[in-house]
This record gives C-alpha cells, structure tokens and sequence, in this order.
C-alpha cells in the first residue's frame, strides 16, 4: 500500500510511504500518573525544542521518529531518547514523563505500523516497531534504568506499565 501525508512541519513536500502491515500492542490507560499540561501547539513545539537541547546538552543519544498521525494521517516526528540495543536496533520508551496516558506517538505506531522511520544522527532509516512483553521487557527495562535512572521515576508515578518499543531496521532500506 503507499500512503502519501503531507508533512505538519514542511506544508508543501508530499510524503511517500511504502507501507507493510506490522502489529503494535497499546497497554491500557493507567489511573494516576504524571499530570502534563494542557498547553497550545507553539507552546508544545517549543518544550520539544527544550527537551531536544536538554539532551544534546547532558550528551545522551537522541533521535527523532516520525510516524502518520493516527486521527490526522499527517505526518509526525518527535524527539525521543533512543536506547542502542545492537546493530539496527533501537528502543524507545513510551514514558510521556510517568503520565497515565500513552504518548501520541505510540497510538500512531499501532495506527500505521509499517510507516515509520526513524532519524539518529544524519541516517534516516525505515524501522519495524514492536512493543517489548514479558522477560524480553523487562531485561530492557533494567538496562534503560541502569542508563537513564529517571525512568525508574516515571514507573513510579504511574501504574500503567510503561512501553518499551524495539525499532529494527527495515530489510527494505
């Protein structure tokens, strides 16, 4: 299937996506959590920028993934803190700072699955989400902590379990 979205941050260039099914599991909405903002696009748009400074200056790994929207089927890309997890393998946590919601950005990987790359450095590559379960996710999530200990922090503010997401490149780039 190709799927064209006009892009949110560059208005006039169409994307193309070449789209294969994929499958990403959403675990439910927690009860508590850390309680984010309602804020207005630009402000969103400036706390990204913030948080990409934030990381570029404690010197961790940052890439940026760009999904199609779920509801709008434009696309989307936001900054996240990125995990090695060996060659062509990253992982991402679906944190949102501890909410009890999941963030956007998981909801369009179950969305469109197979329309997802991912920019680390200057290579852009088209990567294969899937949502880590069980020992798999577990040993991830000790390694993530051990890295980044304010995970750990965000776990505790919420009682949903926080998804940790395996992005693996694909065989077709």
């Amino acid at each position: 299937m190709l799927l064209v979205a006009w892009s949110d941050r560059f208005a006039l260039t169409p994307v193309a996506w070449d789209c294969r099914s994929m499958s990403v599991n959403i675990p439910p909405r927690g009860s508590r959590g850390t309680r984010l903002p309602d804020v207005p696009g630009p402000m969103k748009w400036l706390g990204l920028r913030a948080f990409e400074l934030f990381t570029k200056l404690k010197r961790t790994p940052l890439a940026y993934l760009t999904t199609i929207g779920a509801k709008s089927g434009l696309e989307r890309t936001v900054p996240l803190r990125v995990f090695d997890d060996g060659p062509g393998r990253w992982l991402v946590v679906a944190s949102l700072a501890g909410s009890a919601k999941n963030p956007a950005w998981l909801h369009n990987l179950a969305a469109h699955p197979d329309c997802v790359r991912l920019r680390v450095g200057n290579a852009q590559v088209a990567v294969r989400p899937e949502t880590l379960s069980g020992e798999e996710r577990t040993v991830a999530w000790d390694r993530i902590v051990a890295e980044e200990r304010s995970f750990a922090g965000y776990q505790a503010n919420t009682d949903r379990v926080i998804p940790v997401v395996r992005l693996t490149r694909s065989s077709t780039d």
